[in-house]
């Protein structure tokens, strides 16, 4: 008995219109996110690639055309330099008095403001009004506060029986005059930031705690700070970078030896130093270590808190 086997229809081809939907499908996320991506590469990949490239030579700011080859000499160097170690300290000694306060300010600033109170929006707002003033102009109000002849601090300090103190020309009065720029103006913002994490807070928690008798203070300590700990983190990691890079405050605050970070460099920062070098001595090669050394510095407190923060997560988990 003869058997017919029905050949299958090969299958048909998508229409070019398919073919174009499922490529549209494909491409169109990478073509939303090509302009930031090549607008980085533009601005901050090539520029760190190029710093770095040029921290390998020596390089005068009025001739960047020619290079001579130094190798890491210019890393060595500051290995050796007094006035580079100076800078290092003063940036993280003026980072601690700054960033510490001004972290604690904001919690309780945010905790104040996330209660219910009249005025509550306005005051939300006020807190911001110090990150919205320029740099320059909030540094001179300060400049003028911090003047030890007339200023109004010197004044209220004596008038309490504290001697006169030289804001200028001190290390540590220099420096804590600078952290309070720094703190004046970044409160505020780091307390918004803080208040919108307690908003997300479930309200559950509290009236929980407050049934069990817990007060105010004990909710805010193992309730509302346990909860809002990745934003701390977050604020702590923003805070570091920032106190790295801090330049404008001590720039505007020194005046005429701003750059110098003051006489015997009592609050030169390392952005400062790394701008001393690339411009007024015109030594684009050393200004570009002390400008990988800066990057290098910050990877290394990233690294260090975020194993930190593993170490608390695998405590708890083991807890």
């Amino acid at each position: 008995m003869a058997t017919h086997v029905r050949a299958e229809a090969p299958p048909a081809r998508p229409s070019w219109r398919s073919r174009l939907y499922r490529f549209d499908l494909k491409a169109s996320p990478y073509a939303f996110i090509a302009p930031f991506f090549l607008c980085f590469a533009a601005f901050g990949l090539f520029p760190l690639i190029w710093t770095g490239w040029l921290s390998l030579h020596y390089v005068d700011l009025l001739t960047p055309d020619v290079m001579e080859w130094k190798g890491f000499g210019n890393y060595t160097r500051l290995w050796s330099n007094d006035q580079f170690w100076t800078a290092l300290r003063n940036t993280f000694t003026i980072g601690v008095i700054s960033t510490v306060p001004q972290l604690l300010m904001a919690l309780g600033l945010a905790h104040l403001l996330n209660y219910r109170m009249r005025g509550r929006g306005f005051f939300r707002v006020a807190i911001l009004a110090p990150y919205a003033t320029s740099i320059a102009a909030a540094t001179l109000v300060f400049v003028q506060l911090f003047n030890p002849d007339y200023g109004f601090i010197n004044w209220a300090l004596g008038a309490i029986g504290i001697d006169h103190t030289q804001w200028y020309a001190d290390t540590w009065p220099s420096q804590i005059a600078i952290s309070t720029i720094v703190t004046w103006r970044w409160t505020g913002y780091n307390a918004l930031i803080y208040l919108a994490a307690m908003q997300a807070v479930p309200k559950d928690l509290y009236e929980a705690a407050s049934l069990d008798g817990a007060n105010r203070w004990q909710q805010f300590t193992r309730i509302t700070i346990p909860s809002i700990r990745p934003t701390i983190m977050f604020t702590i990691i923003v805070s570091t970078i920032g106190a790295t890079q801090l330049f404008g405050e001590p720039m505007l605050f020194g005046g005429g030896v701003g750059v110098s970070g003051g006489s015997a460099h009592q609050f030169q920062t390392l952005s400062l130093y790394m701008y001393e070098l690339g411009w007024p001595s015109r030594q684009l090669g050393r200004a570009s270590a002390v400008a990988w050394t800066m990057l290098l510095i910050l990877l290394l407190i990233g690294l260090v808190q975020f194993l930190i923060t593993r170490y608390r997560k695998r405590h708890e988990l083991g807890g």
